[in-house]
This record gives structure tokens, C-alpha cells and sequence, in this order.
């Protein structure tokens, strides 16, 4: 059994980490560790559990977390994973990092975007960035994960095998993203209030969300030459589900073989699915799962690719890929411990 303590265990993306890792046939959970729930019981911050996960939180900086884990998560806000990386390395642990932390390679863009000092480039170095379908083999390797964040994941999955065949033209791609609430966090906020959010659409980070320079940088590795996007994220009054619209300008003008490359990419990914032509993903067939559903249209009338790309942010989107990094760096089988059937209705 591996041993896993979650650092920042009383978030969203950490509660998501202890329902899944919780029925997880291979990981016994040792640790949980809180900024705000110090010595109380599990349970007792998330009455769902009860007689489930009745582990008492710890400190969050308490070193028994890291002491007495495999592997140790970190589902904490940016710009505080690095001091617990350095240890969990040190310890000759592995840690995965749901932050953004170490998902930018170039440290200045990350202060540029964060407004923050990242990690050492050293450190850096040794972090893979964290999707599993495009990088398995390095994630197999490691022993530092950065997880990608959520938009990332639908924008790069539906786009990578496209990109790499070089049949998409790079210098126009627009992304059009809908998010649930449960992206914005746990915290007590206004804008994430019921009756703010009900009822209501908005964009917003414009013109500069935090996600562009990861998605820019991935896209960018991936077709081999540099790409600049147009990103609009929006609010939606769900608790769970995301959805990228991504307009493009195909380099062919045949549907079979826009199908034909996907499903020579994909076809055996077991948390991917491609959805055949005239049918579109629907979030709510994705709730509680690791997949990611994708959808296309190609436009004759005017000549533009049209993909959809839906994910449960918390699953896919955050928890769930970075249980699927843990499965490849310990050795276990990929999909074990993931949901698979989405919760409906």
C-alpha cells in the first residue's frame, strides 16, 4: 500500500483527493494536514465522511505529513508549495503539486503572472509538467508533478494531436472557457456567494488570466513553433463541470481526417473519449470523473474548426489527474482508484 498525506486537505481539490483516494485499492491516507481545521476530525469538516475518514487534520506544516507518506499532495493556492517540495524531495519522497507553482518553466514568466518568487530553477528542473496522455513516460520518471491547472487540461487535450500533425494554423486560436463555482475555491468570497453567483454569466481575467502562460507554453512545445492565444474565461452558475469552446483554422478541409488523427491519438486513452461527428460532450456526462469528452465541427461555410472540450474541474481538471500522475510514478495501473461513471442527473 502506498502511504499519501494531502497538504491543504480541506479545500475542494483536497476533499476531491479524499474521496477518491479514500476507496483507492492502493493508497492508505496517513496524513491531512489544514491551514484552518487543526486537530478536529475529518469528518467533522465534511459530515460525509462520517465512519468513512475519521483521521484527525494536523497542522499543516506539521512534518509527521511528510515523515510517514509515499507521496504527499499539495492542494494549496499559489505561492506556497515550494517550502514543502524542497522537504518532501530532501526526504527522497515524491510530491505533486496541484498549485502553479512548478508548472511554468521560465521562473521570471511565473513572477511576471504570479507576482511572486517560484521555486528555484534547480528544483524546477526535476518537475514534469503533469498530463498524462501527452507526457507519461517522463511523469513514469519522476518524482515531482506539476499538476495542470484546469482550463489548461481541456484546451491542451483537445488540441494537442491536431497541433502535432500540423493541421491547425497556430497563429489563430480562440478560446472561449465556462467554469463552475467550485473553481474558485472554498474560500468565502463575494462574487462566489449563492445569490451573486446564481442566476448570473460573467467573464473574467481578462486580459491577462493566470492560465494563458501555461496553456501558451504547452501549445507552444507541442506544434514547435511560438503561439499566442485569445482567452476568455467565463463564471457559470454550476457547482461542478468546465467546458472550452476553441476556434480554429484547419489546415484541411476533411472531417475523416480530423476523426482519423484523434482517434489514432486517443483511441486507447481510457479517460478520453471522442465524440462522433454531429455530437457534442455535455459537462454533466463527465460529473465525478476523470475523463475528458471532446467534440468537433468543421464549418464549411466558413472555414473554421469548432472543438468542445468538457471536464469536472475538480476531477480531471485537478484531483482526479493528479491521482492518475500518482498511479504512473508509483507503478500502479493508470486507471486504478478513478471514477468513471459520471454522477447523473
Amino acid at each position: 500500500m502506498i502511504k499519501v498525506s494531502i497538504i491543504g486537505a480541506t479545500g475542494y481539490t483536497g476533499q476531491e483527493l479524499v474521496r477518491i483516494l479514500s476507496q483507492h485499492p492502493g493508497v492508505e491516507l496517513v496524513g491531512l494536514g489544514t491551514q484552518s481545521y487543526a486537530n478536529k476530525k475529518y469528518s467533522d469538516v465534511y459530515p460525509h465522511f462520517r465512519r468513512f475518514v475519521d483521521l484527525t487534520c494536523s497542522e499543516a506544516d506539521d512534518p509527521a505529513l511528510i515523515a510517514k507518506a509515499d507521496v504527499v499532495f499539495l492542494a494549496l493556492p499559489h505561492g506556497l508549495s515550494v517550502p514543502y517540495v524542497e522537504k518532501v524531495i530532501a526526504q527522497g519522497k515524491k510530491a505533486v503539486d496541484l498549485g502553479a507553482d512548478f508548472r511554468l518553466k521560465d521562473p521570471q514568466v511565473y513572477t511576471e503572472w504570479y507576482k511572486k518568487k517560484g521555486p528555484t530553477e534547480k528544483l524546477l528542473e526535476q518537475a514534469v509538467y503533469g498530463i498524462p496522455e501527452i507526457k507519461r513516460v517522463a511523469i513514469q520518471k519522476t518524482k515531482l508533478i506539476a499538476n495542470p491547472g484546469c482550463y489548461p487540461t481541456t484546451v491542451i487535450l483537445a488540441l494537442y494531436p491536431l497541433l502535432k500533425e500540423k493541421l491547425l494554423d497556430p497563429r489563430c486560436l480562440i478560446i472561449d472557457s465556462k467554469s463552475g463555482v467550485s473553481g474558485g475555491g472554498r474560500g468565502l468570497r463575494v462574487g462566489s456567494l449563492y445569490s451573486e453567483v446564481n442566476e448570473d454569466l460573467k467573464a473574467y481575467g481578462l486580459p491577462h488570466h493566470r492560465h494563458i502562460p501555461e496553456i501558451e507554453q504547452e501549445l507552444s512545445a507541442i506544434a514547435g513553433t511560438e503561439i499566442k492565444i485569445s482567452f476568455t474565461p467565463h463564471l457559470v452558475p454550476l457547482t461542478r463541470g468546465m467546458m472550452s469552446t476553441i476556434y480554429s483554422l484547419p489546415l484541411t478541409t476533411k472531417t475523416g481526417k480530423l476523426e482519423e488523427v484523434y482517434r489514432a491519438y486517443y483511441e486507447h486513452e481510457a479517460f478520453i473519449r471522442i465524440y462522433p461527428k454531429g455530437e457534442y460532450p455535455h459537462t454533466k456526462w463527465v460529473q465525478g470523473t476523470n475523463f475528458c469528452d471532446i467534440g468537433f465541427s468543421l464549418d464549411e461555410r466558413t472555414g473554421r474548426l469548432v472543438i468542445i472540450s468538457v471536464i469536472d474541474n475538480i476531477t480531471k481538471g485537478a484531483s482526479g489527474q493528479a491521482i492518475q500522475n500518482m498511479n504512473l510514478m508509483c507503478g500502479l495501473e493508470e486507471t486504478m482508484g478513478l471514477p468513471k461513471v459520471a454522477l447523473f442527473p
